[in-house]
């Protein structure tokens, strides 16, 4: 799955790939953290080689005072001798501790600049790509994968940080031995390059593993949701499921016990040999210092030191090794937020140009020219070759079967899709050549499919008209036109009620009064064209009824595009076009339409009958 691509690739990748990798990761992290906050990038990088510097000071210091110490003459001599190294180890060991602090503080205020600068710039993308990008399935399964990898931007940036104070830190400890001899490196390397490689072996061990239990996984995250979540609650009770699940939970969590109780047996035997070849060779960099101080070639205050620098390189490295490990994983993960950033670009709307600057004036009519659009990995059209023309000031209506056009044809004409073929104008000008914020605003739609908006009753209402401050009075008189008023007023806080059960005190509202609040929405904004995609398809008769008036008391100050299955409700509509299979078969009023006896009369008899007595039986012919 997507969401294990990081730690496949690691996986499948030898310790020698994820060393040429290093340099491409890190120069990432470094360009990311500049670009999110510069001051606090130059402290981190100030007090890392800081840090470094203190650090082979802090050997060679010590290295000072153990000479010092094993000197010859009176103890208090010896002592007395030391004190200037004693002092100014003391002196690095607290600046490096600050610079610590230091650098700590820089990087925990570093990453939620990190985190909203990646997030902020996905957004940024994501809002304005043209709607007919979330038709592919490519794209949706980008945009998941770039969202995982916004939240490894921060374990990049934190783990490259690490890294280059770990290398530091090595590097620092490692001068200080070839300043106390050189042959002492060869020693260095020896003993702490065998703990380092088991560590690397074993996180390839844990990611085979994870790879292999995907499966396992998923399972057990439908388990986790099924027997936690809300939706499947009520039937998990009424079906008494409860042992059924709990014993697909035993056997998948047997099966993924036994499996890492097999990874803890390979894990500790890598990192035991790892251990047991390192000691094998700290004993042989032990025999070496113990050669060169019986042939005199170094003091013993040297080897002391060279012993303490050989267990502070073992530390170092072992983390670096696990630093160098996660760094991969993370970074595979944010590459796919790099590669869907540039994959996005093919889906933004056209740069705007001086041709774009103008903003169009009031509705006075609308061509819709030879329209043609089709979705991806469909043989047929969503819209055929449509012509039509709208006034400013009619109600039309788009009437026919479920998959005949009708939503893809409003859309195009509200500017959300771009048609394949053929053009739309506005006033005689494409839309394209329009100003797009202008243009929006004197568009509203009424979705068919309207989203919850997880705000209060007040603000669902409001983001219908985003231009200006939110008035009550002009929400009220919104929500009453769709027959929403009465209803939010009998909500615990009325307006200012939250619409989210997730939250403390939210509520939750049935389809139809979500549906009121949707075209409560679409009504606030004073629009010249008004888009109503099956607004009344889960209201009561008696909102219905209330919300259509609302329509048509606007008949002649607003253009009214009107979808509905609800026959009745076009009747007074200027103009009906009936679709099918994406082409416009019939067009009239309803008079003229009834009177031809095709395919919106065959409709309209139907829903007739129903309220007749004996049902479709009395259709009329």
């Amino acid at each position: 799955m997507w969401w294990e691509s990081g730690v496949r690739a690691r996986a499948q990748t030898g310790v020698l790939t994820l060393f040429a990798e290093l340099p491409r990761l890190l120069m990432t992290a470094l360009r990311l953290s500049w670009r999110a906050d510069r001051l606090r990038t130059i402290v981190i990088a100030v007090t890392t080689v800081g840090g470094g510097v203190l650090t082979a000071f802090g050997l060679l210091a010590t290295r000072q005072i153990l000479v010092e110490l094993f000197a010859g003459g009176p103890t208090p001599q010896r002592v007395s001798a030391a004190l200037p190294a004693l002092a100014a180890l003391a002196g690095a060991t607290a600046l490096r501790a600050g610079l610590g602090l230091a650098g700590g503080y820089a990087q925990n205020t570093l990453a939620p600049r990190v985190d909203r600068e990646v997030e902020r710039t996905l957004f940024d993308v994501t809002t304005v790509v043209r709607l007919d990008a979330f038709d592919t399935a490519e794209f949706a399964d980008d945009m998941e994968r770039a969202f995982r990898g916004i939240d490894a931007a921060v374990a990049v940036v934190q783990g490259a940080m690490n890294l280059l104070a770990g290398l530091v830190g090595l590097l620092a400890v490692a001068a200080a031995v070839v300043i106390i001899h050189p042959l002492l490196l060869l020693g260095l390397l020896v003993a702490t390059v065998p703990g380092a490689w088991a560590s690397l072996r074993a996180g390839h061990q844990r990611h085979q593993t994870y790879i292999a239990g995907s499966v396992r996984r998923r399972r057990l995250g439908l388990l986790h949701r099924l027997m936690a979540g809300r939706d499947a609650a009520a039937e998990l009770r009424s079906y008494r499921l409860r042992p059924f699940l709990l014993d697909q939970y035993d056997r998948v969590m047997k099966a993924e016990t036994s499996i890492q109780l097999a990874l803890a047996r390979r894990v500790t035997a890598t990192t035991a040999a790892g251990s047991v070849i390192g000691g094998l060779a700290t004993a042989g960099v032990y025999t070496l210092l113990g050669v060169l101080l019986l042939r005199g070639q170094i003091p013993i205050a040297a080897a002391a030191t060279c012993v303490l620098a050989v267990q502070a390189a073992q530390r170092a490295l072992a983390a670096i090794a696990l630093l160098i490990d996660r760094l991969y994983s993370d970074g595979q993960h944010f590459s796919d937020y790099t590669g869907f950033m540039t994959r996005a670009s093919q889906f933004l709307p056209a740069a705007e140009t001086e041709r774009l600057v103008e903003k169009p004036d009031r509705l006075r009519r609308l061509d819709v020219s030879g329209v043609s659009l089709a979705y991806p990995d469909r043989d047929t059209l969503a819209v055929d070759h449509i012509t039509l023309t709208i006034h400013a000031g009619q109600t039309i209506a788009f009437v026919g079967e479920n998959g005949s056009g009708k939503t893809t044809l409003a859309s195009m004409i509200a500017g959300l899709r771009q048609p394949g073929t053929g053009a739309i104008s506005w006033n005689g000008r494409p839309l394209d050549e329009w100003d797009p914020d202008g243009l929006h605003a004197r568009i509203a739609v009424v979705t068919q499919q309207y989203h919850r908006w997880p705000f209060t009753a007040a603000t669902n209402i409001a983001i219908g008209d985003i231009t200006v401050e939110p008035d009550q009075q002009r929400i009220e008189t919104a929500a009453g036109l769709a027959a929403a008023h009465t209803m939010i007023l009998a909500l615990p806080h009325g307006y200012e009620t939250l619409l989210d059960r997730t939250f403390a005190e939210g509520q939750d509202l049935s389809g139809g009064q979500w549906q009121r609040i949707t075209a409560a929405r679409g009504l606030l904004r004073t629009a010249d064209l008004l888009i109503l995609d099956e607004p009344s398809s889960a209201l009561d008769p008696r909102a219905e009824h209330a919300l259509f008036q609302a329509i048509r008391n606007r008949h002649g100050d607003t253009t009214t595009l009107l979808i509905t299955h609800r026959l009745a409700n076009v009747r007074h509509a200027d103009h009906i076009y009936v679709l099918h299979q994406g082409r416009i078969v019939e067009d009239g009023d309803h008079d003229s339409l009834i009177e031809s006896g095709g395919r919106y009369a065959e409709l309209f008899h139907l829903q007739a009958a129903g309220y007749l007595p004996g049902g479709a039986r009395e259709r009329p012919a």
